[in-house]
């Protein structure tokens, strides 16, 4: 489906999801949100292509080429191929990339890349502060470096956790050193977001992190059946307290990746004549991710712990704490 703007500007930024929604309350509403951001605050015209299949990748980005866009960003690691054979094919034509940069770079690419691994070694040691089981959870929805970074950086924070307080809390479902844990093989499924979930609180975790998109929405579903003193989610991407507001007492505190404030970014420099290609990132500095407000769980998580994350934060900032090599 196409979607534009009420009237024809200046200037035109486009926007390809692979087989993501536009309006999924996550990652691909996020990204969205930066060119409906530059609608609103640059005056230019946005528009959108939803991918339904990997056969529609390059044929959706070649549909925008020809002058109708002035710069074309792709939304997600599965457009990498088609954004770089498009990129190189038609020099001219600005692009960008969310959860991708290429080596060698492209000169007329802009890759988007976000550090979400100390974010989410923030949360993961929150989890483990907060849990009543001692067992933490979390899957995937592909085993992709955009989904396993957060689990890697839940896993480090949770273990974080136990050298600090010698405690022994556990997370089920990723294994960082053999790069195996449990996946949904999709991004679409609430069906399956609730059945790993309930899986993993079978198991005895109390608190799940779900990494894949809107799938995170049946096991928000799950949680607000259960109680949230059974089951609190971890979300990913977006602050899903606002975009799934009526669950979201049940989310302890979403990842964010702040991809609309990098999507702005990139149509700016298009449309005020300083793009070039190479890469933004998304850091825990530079605001780019982290950990969203409590929300519902504010009076929840004890002020000690509060303070304790701001000090890690800091911390990993400054460098005298790593979360990975």
């Amino acid at each position: 489906m196409l979607a534009s703007g009420a009237s024809a500007l200046a200037f035109t930024a486009c926007q390809v999801t692979d087989t993501g929604e536009i309006d999924d309350n996550s990652f691909y509403q996020t990204a969205w949100k930066g060119v409906v951001d530059a609608q609103a605050q640059l005056g230019v015209e946005a528009r959108f292509l939803e991918s339904q299949a990997e056969t529609d990748y390059e044929a959706n980005i070649i549909s925008l080429l020809g002058g109708q866009c002035d710069v074309i960003v792709t939304v997600g690691l599965l457009l990498g191929d088609a954004t770089a054979t498009a990129a190189n094919a038609n020099s001219v034509q600005k692009f960008s990339i969310v959860d991708y940069a290429y080596d060698p770079t492209i000169l007329n690419v802009l890759g988007l890349a976000y550090g979400t691994d100390p974010a989410a070694f923030l949360a993961g040691y929150l989890s483990a502060g907060m849990s009543k089981t001692g067992i933490l959870g979390t899957f995937g929805g592909i085993n992709i470096p955009p989904v396993t970074i957060f689990m890697d950086g839940f896993v480090a924070g949770a273990d974080y956790y136990n050298e600090q307080k010698g405690t022994n809390v556990t997370v089920l479902g990723w294994n960082a050193e053999s790069r195996e844990g449990l996946s949904t093989n999709n991004f679409d499924s609430l069906d399956d977001g609730r059945a790993f979930a309930q899986n993993l609180y079978d198991e005895g975790a109390d608190i799940v992190l779900p990494v894949a998109g809107p799938v995170g929405l049946g096991s928000a579903a799950l949680a607000d059946e259960l109680g949230i003193e059974a089951l609190k989610i971890v979300g990913v991407d977006a602050d899903l307290a606002l975009t799934d507001p009526e669950k979201s007492h049940v989310y302890l505190t979403p990842i964010m990746k702040n991809t609309d404030s990098t999507v702005f970014q990139v149509i700016e420099r298009a449309k005020y004549g300083t793009f070039e290609g190479g890469m933004i990132v998304g850091t825990l500095e530079s605001g780019g991710v982290g950990p969203a407000p409590f929300h519902d769980m504010e009076d929840a998580v004890p002020a000690e712990l509060k303070a304790e994350m701001d000090a890690i934060r800091a911390g990993i900032i400054d460098g005298s704490i790593m979360v990975s090599n």
